[in-house]
């Protein structure tokens, strides 16, 4: 994205444009600014354009209404069937429900023992949860910088980050993009490291004809509603580790012994069962993955079609010998753009856009608790000062995509003009 190239795209919006001319304030700047719509109009389009929506349908509704016909609301069938499916799905022998991806990450860290003085090395651009699950043990996130590229977690960093403390290493698989597992999981078994994989973003995703989900110790699964599937709310544990998916069992029942007697406690645990509400909405979506998988690659597609040949903006894409289950798609812009006023932009004519990830390192409670400041991980800091979530999901229709790219392009090719 060389500055002195920067204006080329490959096409121009096509479905309005925003003039200089016009009455209507930019929100940031003061100047006027015009949302025109093709026939020339003044109004700015009342389109509204989701973020982010699962697709719900009929087999999804047919399940439900089993789950309620039944009134066997929580520790049934249900739970176990989605819990195995997700478990085939990763390639591995284990699956354990529970009631969310960071509840999955907290039991893992639980499990493997790691707790107060011990450190972890992991990323600082990620969704906050994949360093609070160790503060909530007492253990250290190690932060260490992330590659431009996978924007997972570098492992050429990785030596000189440990020290005597290091006990483990969480890699993140960012926007399903798989980081550098292999090399991370190399590490891990030298230096005899736990490897916790957080796969929240990845289900569906591989290297080679490895899925992710299938390395490490552990790894964990989410299924939030912008998820590649959804629970509502939900995450998996998997494993192929018999006495880790036994404890897991343990820990997301409030402790209990495995036979579930239900006032005998063996250990601390948590309420962290998935119901099994959510479960048969999961199983139902787990029968639809591929469907659901093609929508969101025909998305892909459509955005790389309309917005490919912009030199001022660079689109995720899958790395050598991957395939990638987006979960979001996020563009980098130029820093020539202004990214703020770019979202201000869209948002006046309908479509919401998101800054995905902020730098853990620089939100208030890890500089106060650690001392971090800006400059510190210059990669994430650069990579998350130039990222912008586009709407996406696997039933966005391809005139909406359209839409999104010509109110983009609007946008940036207005700052390029000045």
């Amino acid at each position: 994205m060389s500055p002195r190239r920067l204006g080329s795209c490959p096409r121009r919006a096509i479905g309005f444009r925003i003039s200089s001319d016009a009455s209507m304030p930019d929100p940031l700047s003061g100047e006027p600014a015009l949302l025109e719509s093709a026939a020339g109009g003044s109004n700015p389009p009342t389109r509204r354009i989701p973020l982010a929506q699962p697709w719900i349908g009929d087999r999804e509704r047919e399940l439900v209404a089993e789950v309620l016909a039944s009134d066997v609301l929580a520790l049934g069938r249900f739970a176990t069937q989605f819990e195995e499916a997700i478990a085939e799905v990763a390639g591995r022998r284990f699956g354990v429900a529970c009631s969310s991806g960071t509840a999955a990450l907290h039991m893992i860290v639980r499990a493997l023992g790691i707790g107060r003085g011990d450190e972890v090395i992991t990323t600082p651009f990620s969704f906050v949860a994949s360093a609070n699950c160790l503060l909530y043990e007492g253990a250290r996130p190690t932060f260490v910088d992330i590659e431009e590229d996978s924007l997972g977690l570098d492992p050429d960093l990785v030596a000189a980050a440990s020290g005597p403390a290091t006990r483990a290493i969480l890699p993140v698989h960012v926007f399903g993009r798989p980081c550098r597992i292999d090399e991370i999981a190399g590490q891990a078994e030298t230096k005899g490291w736990a490897l916790i994989e957080d796969a929240c973003e990845a289900l569906g995703s591989t290297v080679g004809d490895r899925r992710v989900g299938s390395y490490g110790d552990a790894s964990a699964f989410a299924f939030y509603p912008n998820k590649q599937i959804t629970t509502g709310e939900g995450g998996v544990v998997v494993t192929d580790d018999a006495e880790l998916a036994g404890l897991f069992r343990s820990l997301r029942n409030q402790g209990r012994d495995e036979d579930g007697t239900w006032l005998r406690h063996v250990r601390l645990g948590y309420n962290y069962r998935l119901d099994e509400l959510s479960a048969a909405v999961g199983i139902a979506q787990v029968e639809r993955l591929a469907e659901l998988r093609a929508g969101r690659d025909r998305v892909v597609a459509a955005y790389a079609a309309a917005l490919g040949g912009c030199d001022w903006l660079k689109l995720p894409e899958p790395g050598p010998d991957q395939t990638v289950d987006w979960f979001v798609y996020v563009v980098r812009l130029d820093p020539a753009i202004d990214r703020a006023r770019v979202m201000a932009d869209l948002e006046a004519v309908g479509v919401p856009t998101r800054p995905y990830f902020s730098s853990l390192h620089l939100q208030p409670m890890f500089r106060e608790m650690y001392g971090y400041e800006p400059g510190d991980f210059p990669v994430t800091e650069r990579v998350a000062a130039s990222t912008l979530a586009l709407p996406f999901s696997a039933k966005l229709p391809d005139a909406d995509v359209r839409y999104v790219a010509d109110a983009l392009i609007s946008s940036a090719e207005r700052q390029l003009r000045v």
